[in-house]
C-alpha cells in the first residue's frame, strides 16, 4: 500500500526508509503500520482508525488521522472543559434569558431587547446580579458535558460504521447526539432548576444551599426533575439539529476533519442558531416548569405545574401563541457564541490531549 505524500517506497522501505523523512514521522508511521492501517474492510476494529490524510512536512498531525484516535478519558476531559467554558461565559445572557421568558413579569423586569435587559440588571440590583447561580451551573456543567461528548463520539463512530462503513452519516450524528442528551439532562437538570429560580428577579435565594435546600423541603426531590421529560422534548430535538447541522457544516468547511478553529466556530455558531430558533417553545415550557412562576400559577392553576402539557396549556392561557417565543432573541444570542466556544474549545483539547499522547509514543 502506497501512503499518500510519503512516497512509493514509505511502506515497502520500512519506517526508516524514504529520503527527508524525520524520526518523529517514521515513528508515528510505524505507529500506523502496527495497527493495520490499510488493512482493508475486513482488518481491524472498525472505526479504530482512518488512513492519513495529505499534509504539508511542516504541519502539526491531524488528530481526525491519528493512529489511536482519541479516546474515552480525552472526550470527557475536553467536553468537560468545554462546557465549564461555555455555560461560564454566557451566564449573563442566560440570566437575560430567563427573565425574558416569564410569563407575567414584574413591571421592573419588562425588558425590550438583551442588551437593555443586561443593563437595567446591573444598574439596578449590582454588578454581579446577572451571575448569581453561576456556581452550582460550573459544577454540573463539567460531568453533564464530560459525558455527553464521551457518548457522542463513541455513538456516532459506532452508527456510522453501520449505517455507512467508511463514511458519515447524518442519521448517526443525529442519533448520538439524541441518546448523549439523555445523559447530559440527567446530570444537568437539578442545577438548571436551582439556577433558573436564582436568576428570577425577586428571587428570594442568594445561595445555591438556601435554594437547594428549600426546593427540597417545600416541594420535594421530585421538583429537581421536574422538567425533565420537558427538557428532553427539547433537547432531543435541537441536539438532533445541532449535531446534524454542525457534521454537514464541517463536511463543507473542514472535509478534511482537521483540526480548523473557524470552521469549528463557524460551524458551531449556525448550528447552535439553527436548533436555538426551532426549539424556543419547549425552552419557555421548560422555564416555567424550573421557576413556577408565581403570576402564572396565581392566574390560572392551583397548585404546581407538573407536566409538559400543563406547562404548553399554561403559557397559551397567560400569553397566547405569541408567549412561546418570549425570549427567543436572547436564545439564539446566547446559543451563537455559545455552541462556538463550546465546539472550539471542545476540538481544542480533544486535538492537543491526543497530539501530546502521540508524541509520547512517538518518543518511546
Amino acid at each position: 500500500m502506497e501512503l499518500e505524500g510519503r512516497g512509493a517506497g514509505g511502506v515497502a522501505g520500512g519506517p526508516a526508509a524514504g529520503p527527508g523523512r524525520s524520526p518523529g514521522e517514521s515513528a508515528l508511521l510505524d505507529g500506523w503500520l502496527q495497527r493495520g492501517v490499510g488493512r482493508g474492510a475486513s482488518g481491524g476494529e472498525a472505526g479504530a482508525c482512518r488512513p492519513p490524510v495529505r499534509q504539508d512536512p511542516d504541519s502539526g498531525p491531524d488528530y481526525e488521522a491519528l493512529p489511536a484516535g482519541a479516546t474515552v478519558t480525552t472526550h470527557m476531559v475536553a467536553g468537560a472543559v468545554a462546557g465549564i467554558l461555555e455555560h461560564c461565559v454566557m451566564y449573563p445572557i442566560d440570566c437575560v434569558k430567563t427573565r425574558m421568558q416569564s410569563l407575567q413579569p414584574d413591571p421592573a423586569a419588562r425588558y425590550r431587547n438583551v442588551l437593555e435587559a443586561l443593563w437595567r440588571i446591573i444598574r439596578t440590583e449590582g454588578l454581579w446580579r446577572p451571575m448569581r447561580g453561576l456556581n452550582v451551573t460550573a459544577t454540573g456543567a463539567g460531568p453533564a458535558h464530560a459525558l455527553y461528548f464521551a457518548c457522542y463520539e463513541k455513538l456516532k463512530k459506532t452508527l456510522s460504521d453501520v449505517i455507512h462503513p467508511g463514511g458519515n452519516s447524518h442519521i448517526a450524528n443525529g442519533a448520538a447526539g439524541c441518546v448523549a442528551t439523555l445523559l447530559h439532562d440527567a446530570a444537568m437538570n437539578p442545577a438548571e432548576v436551582v439556577k433558573q429560580r436564582m436568576q428570577m428577579y425577586n428571587s428570594p435565594y442568594h445561595r445555591v444551599t438556601d435554594c437547594v435546600r428549600a426546593v427540597w423541603q417545600n416541594e420535594g426531590a421530585g421538583a429537581f426533575y421536574r422538567s425533565y421529560t420537558t427538557q428532553l422534548t427539547m433537547n432531543v430535538p435541537f441536539q438532533a439539529i445541532h449535531f446534524m447541522t454542525y457534521e454537514f457544516l464541517q463536511e463543507h468547511f473542514n472535509p478534511q476533519r482537521r483540526y480548523n478553529p473557524s470552521s469549528h466556530v463557524l460551524s458551531g455558531a449556525c448550528a447552535g442558531a439553527v436548533a436555538a430558533a426551532a426549539t424556543t417553545p419547549l425552552d419557555v415550557c421548560k422555564t416555567l416548569l424550573n421557576t413556577q412562576e408565581s403570576l402564572a400559577l396565581n392566574s390560572n392553576i392551583t397548585g404546581h405545574i407538573t407536566g409538559m402539557a400543563s406547562a404548553f396549556r399554561t403559557v397559551y392561557q397567560v400569553g397566547g401563541v405569541t408567549a412561546y417565543f418570549r425570549g427567543v432573541q436572547a436564545r439564539v444570542i446566547y446559543q451563537i457564541p455559545s455552541t462556538a466556544i463550546a465546539w472550539s474549545v471542545y476540538e481544542f483539547f480533544k486535538y492537543l490531549i491526543t497530539k501530546r499522547q502521540e508524541e509520547r509514543r512517538a518518543a518511546k
